[in-house]
């Protein structure tokens, strides 16, 4: 088994509460700054209370062509105290792919991944 057959995705669980999405522009000037904000639980509500929680979302970006991802932000909520919600400011030079993974202490990794295209 290998590390990509852990992590969850919309193809393969369908609507779901553990999904993180991601809102972000499809085409952005290269270099300048722009928000990209992703939701644990868009559709369905994630419970957040101390039994049942999001660990963390992390966001990644890779640029078309590379081989690598770069990791853009990594957050840890307080579980019951927080939503599953994060917004940062960011800016990319070329097109690529932004990558979301988020962790629930049940259920696992979940991710979601979002095209940007530079103009």
């Amino acid at each position: 088994m290998s590390f990509k057959d852990i992590i969850k995705s919309l193809e393969n669980e369908g609507k779901e509460k553990h999904l993180p999405v991601i809102k972000a522009p499809d085409n952005v000037k290269g270099g300048e700054w722009f928000e990209v904000t992703v939701v644990v639980g868009k559709d369905v509500t994630h419970p957040n209370t101390l039994e049942h929680h999001i660990e963390g979302i992390t966001i990644y970006y890779k640029e078309d062509g590379d081989k690598l991802a770069y990791k853009m932000a990594d957050f840890s909520p307080i579980p019951a105290h927080t939503d599953s919600r994060v917004t940062i400011r960011a800016r990319v030079e070329n097109s690529g792919k932004l990558h979301a993974i988020s962790s629930c202490n049940i259920h696992g990794l979940w991710e979601s991944e979002k095209g940007i295209e530079i103009d």
